[in-house]
């Protein structure tokens, strides 16, 4: 391919030559300062888009031009990942920096969002259903008449809004995180092993996809354990296989007083299952 290339080069140089010895010359000569004026343009961006680093080969410049850094007034440096999850309205954004100290938080709703600052400005993205806040994750699900290539820079840009801000996760630190798989004093055997489980075997493997579980009850006379689905397990197609085929079956082989694990919903979920 090389070796053709400077063959097509070398012809063009003489075709060229030709030209402008014979009575196309003037022509011809306008046409080569053309050619060279293109190939200087051409040699001067490539040394000008040098002093960038490349932007997925594209010739879009970065996000952090200095046009942008102007108007913002600030330089951010920010990388966010995302990762889908089994539930596709689900999407998990990793900000690259802690975002729950301790356990996790769950917004179904607006209303319920109010003691957070992120939570409460990603609710003010049109198409948001729901908030979810893990250990280094926020998971984010969205309705579905919209779309994810819509919704994600106006979700990046509320991620890094609150983390340039300086605000606090929680307005109220004494309801950041739920403690519900905490082991009491006057809980029975049963039930403080139901609760190790959840928190060392069950719990890690549900946050791997993006959501979690909340402990509601166990009923010692029937041998049913109340569970509530969070993030993107709540209203995730595969939400009732996990909760029967997965946390129901461990339970039962090591929890013998467990003979099933039901799902309670809320009353969000509870609306979404409605018909109509």
């Amino acid at each position: 391919m090389k070796s053709l290339r400077r063959l097509l080069r070398r012809g063009l140089v003489c075709r060229r030559t030709e030209l402008c010895t014979g009575s196309g010359a003037p022509y011809a000569s306008r046409r080569l300062l053309l050619l060279d004026s293109s190939a200087a343009s051409t040699s001067q961006n490539r040394s000008a888009s040098s002093a960038f680093p490349p932007f997925k080969s594209t010739s879009i410049p970065p996000f952090h031009s200095s046009k942008w850094d102007l108007l913002r007034g600030q330089r951010r440096t920010m990388f966010i990942q995302t990762q889908s999850t089994p539930n596709p309205s689900s999407l998990m954004f990793y900000p690259g920096k802690q975002v729950m100290e301790v356990g996790s938080a769950d917004f179904p709703n607006a209303r319920s969002a109010m003691n957070s600052p992120l939570a409460k400005a990603l609710y003010g993205i049109d198409g948001i259903t729901r908030v979810f806040f893990g250990s280094d994750f926020i998971t984010v699900t969205k309705s579905d008449d919209v779309s994810w290539d819509i919704m994600k820079p106006e979700i990046f840009a509320a991620i890094m809004d609150f983390y340039t801000s300086g605000k606090p996760l929680f307005l109220d630190s004494n309801t950041a995180a739920s403690m519900d798989t905490a082991i009491h004093e006057d809980d029975s055997e049963t039930v403080a092993m139901i609760k190790e489980l959840l928190e060392t075997r069950i719990r890690p493997a549900v946050q791997d996809d993006g959501g979690d579980i909340e402990y509601r009850g166990f009923d010692p006379d029937t041998g049913i354990v109340k569970l509530r689905m969070q993030g993107a397990c709540s209203g995730c197609p595969s939400s009732s296989v996990t909760l029967k085929s997965g946390i129901e079956n461990m339970l039962m082989h090591y929890v013998p007083e467990v003979k099933s694990v039901e799902q309670e919903l809320d009353d969000e979920d509870e609306a979404a299952t409605l018909p109509g």
